[in-house]
């Protein structure tokens, strides 16, 4: 089980902690309950660079230590660690119908891997640079999209192993890609800053969208597939946006603006408070919460010292993973108020 350290003092934005052990444990938990803040003992030794979920309580992370693991952050303990790759993880998914694990590494592999077991299940190769991006067939994770800076897509067989197909799109170096849950469409987007549509059945690009002033970093649909989120890097607030767009009209809906840096992540946030939400992550060090229609940011936390925020999930019960290079991954609560008024509640640090 992980090392527990509890807040000793201070406010609930700026909490003190020291090292608890045995007994002490339960009593410093329900300590000021205005300030609920469990920490850990960091699970990574360098920056983490990719989240999965996997249920509220538990969560995948990748890291630049090119170790892979599964964490339960509500106990404090491993479920599972690898560490099979070459160089630092650059992606990790969760198979929730295969109970697998998936990750992706500059070493130009993705391995997968099954939980009590040490060595991966298979290796993928065969992109000739860093691979950058995955995303599963979401109706029985049967297939697997990768994406890679050798501008290459590659479609594969889940169950053999085998690359079904191989796209190559000039100067289309990929950052990201998101597989609608309807699987007619996939998201993809890259250093050419343009949002791509692509058939996952030809693996043929169907749509180019208007291309963006800044490279794209992350791209997610809505579970309907009719809308895709879209973030960019920038600086000192040129670009730094997330944007909106409707996949029927192939148009820009909106965009959200107010982070000052790359924009890490983004994403559509399940059945919060009833709300549509939208959530993303920054280099500024801020998690943002925005209001999908109007555009206003409605919850803002920073996490000072964390250096860049690298990626994010989101869970029904809405609580945010948010993953850093210099502090670990935070959990947050989002809460509302009386008069609607929405706040990020810290509630663990790993």
């Amino acid at each position: 089980m992980g090392k527990l350290l509890s807040k000793s003092k201070g406010s609930r934005r700026n909490c003190a902690y020291e090292a608890v052990s045995g007994t002490e444990r339960n009593m410093a938990e329900e300590t000021d309950s205005t300030c609920r803040l469990r920490q850990y003992s960091p699970i990574h030794t360098e920056a983490v660079t990719s989240l999965a979920a996997v249920h509220p309580g538990a969560v995948i992370t990748g890291s630049k230590d090119q170790s892979v693991v599964w964490y339960d952050y509500d106990n404090g303990s491993e479920i599972s660690r690898w560490n099979g790759h070459d160089k630092e993880v650059t992606k990790v998914a969760y198979a929730q119908h295969l109970n697998k694990v998936f990750s992706a590494s500059r070493d130009r592999t993705v391995k997968s891997w099954q939980p009590g077991q040490s060595q991966p299940q298979h290796t993928f190769q065969g992109h000739e640079l860093v691979v950058t991006a995955l995303s599963l067939q979401p109706m029985d994770n049967s297939q697997m999209i990768s994406g890679s800076r050798d501008n290459a897509l590659r479609l594969w067989d889940l169950q053999t192993g085998d690359c079904l197909k191989e796209s190559k799109v000039s100067r289309n170096l990929v950052t990201d890609i998101s597989w609608a849950k309807n699987m007619d469409a996939v998201a993809q987007v890259g250093e050419d800053k343009e949002l791509k549509i692509w058939d996952p059945r030809t693996l043929e690009v169907v749509h180019c969208f208007q291309r963006k002033q800044y490279i794209q970093t992350c791209c997610d649909l809505t579970e309907d597939g009719n809308y895709c989120l879209t973030c960019s890097n920038g600086f000192s607030g040129n670009g730094c946006e997330v944007t909106l767009w409707d996949m029927r009209a192939k148009s820009l809906v909106c965009e959200y603006k107010g982070h000052t840096e790359t924009v890490g992540a983004c994403m559509f946030l399940p059945g919060v408070a009833d709300r549509s939400l939208i959530a993303s992550v920054s280099s500024d060090c801020t998690v943002r919460i925005w209001d999908r229609e109007t555009t206003e940011c409605v919850g803002q936390e920073v996490i000072a010292g964390s250096g860049p925020l690298t990626s994010m999930v989101a869970y029904h019960d809405g609580s945010i993973c948010v993953s850093s290079f210099n502090a670990g991954i935070h959990v947050f609560s989002i809460k509302e108020d009386t008069n609607g008024q929405l706040s990020l509640e810290r509630r663990f640090q790993f």
